[in-house]
């Protein structure tokens, strides 16, 4: 009985037969410190370049500005409403005084900033 060689039987003798490429330990060595170097040098990038990185891209550019903004707004409301709020124990005092003259100023400033006191 007689068998066909299969044709891979060559390839797979020539595959046994081919000794792979030997690297010596120093050239190895080398080669791992210098993709190390490599990789230290592209990750060695300054504050500066990554925030112009990033504001490069414009969704982020967009998105900071309106940030900016929205906070703006939030500390211009902060202080109109401290300012109001000033503004409303001057008017309570000077109504305090108007009401009763004879009303002494830390009575009236109590009164003024507790308005449970005077009803």
């Amino acid at each position: 009985m007689s068998t066909t060689p299969d044709p891979i039987d060559p390839l797979l003798n020539r595959w046994r037969e081919v000794q792979p490429p030997t690297l010596s330990h120093d050239l190895l060595a080398k080669e791992v410190w210098r993709r190390i170097a490599d990789a230290e040098s592209t990750a060695e990038t300054s504050v500066f370049s990554r925030i112009e990185a990033a504001f490069s891209r414009p969704s982020f550019a967009f998105a900071f500005v309106a940030a900016c903004t929205l906070f703006g707004l939030f500390l211009a409301e902060v202080r109109v409403s401290r300012i109001q709020a000033q503004r409303n124990v001057q008017l309570a005092q000077a109504y305090i005084q108007l009401i009763d003259p004879l009303l002494d100023q830390s009575a009236a400033a109590r009164a003024s900033s507790n308005p449970s006191v005077t009803r």
